[in-house]
């Protein structure tokens, strides 16, 4: 039922919010350049990897010897809007329509983090990941690490079909409130270093 659900909707939510999407990928078009989209290998369902898909919300720059200048140096006025109003997010839906992502779920994170889990920690990936999460709607990136992954882990042994609705409707809320997006003096949050941080 939770299979059929995401399809559905996830397929509706693309048709609907065609014209949002050509809109935004004009935007980062305009504002970034090309490539429209940010591609990075995430782990899902049972740590597999998988390609997520989302807008681009930072700038490509370097320092004089190459190396990528700092997150907070390259997110732009642009990135920070998409990212406030979670517009970079959209794309997702066609992770989720191809199977590798739900709606609800814990949000995928990096690859790096797999062998810092904790044994409860690492149990978030015993679903596929989500565009949204229990998490999300409960501090988002403001809240600990510790926390996120309790949230997560408490997600993954109550899901049900209503609590996923009720998810849904609390991310819409949430992102008309812009609560949550970054973690106080992060751009987004501090890296994960293990359980603990």
């Amino acid at each position: 039922m939770k299979r059929s659900f995401d399809v559905f909707l996830a397929a509706f939510a693309l048709v609907i919010l065609c014209p949002v999407i050509l809109v935004t990928a004009l935007l980062v078009s305009i504002g970034l350049g090309r490539p429209v989209l940010f591609r990075q290998t995430r782990p899902g369902l049972k740590g597999q990897p998988f390609e997520m898909i989302k807008f681009r919300t930072m700038r490509d720059a370097e320092d004089k010897n190459g190396n990528q200048l700092p997150d907070e140096q390259r997110l732009t006025k642009l990135g920070q809007f998409l990212r406030a109003a979670s517009l970079d997010e959209l794309p997702e839906l066609w992770n989720v329509l191809k199977g590798e992502m739900s709606l609800v779920g814990p949000r995928p994170l990096l690859m790096e983090y797999l062998p810092l889990y904790s044994d409860e920690q690492r149990r978030r990936h015993e679903v596929r990941p989500g565009v949204t999460g229990w998490a999300q709607v409960n501090g988002r990136n403001a809240i600990s690490w510790d926390e996120k992954f309790k949230l997560d882990v408490w997600y993954v042994d109550n899901q049900s079909f209503w609590l996923d609705i009720k998810i849904l409707f609390l991310t819409v809320f949430k992102v008309f409130k812009r609560d949550g997006v970054s973690q106080q003096g992060q751009v987004t949050m501090e890296r994960f270093k293990g359980p603990g941080s």
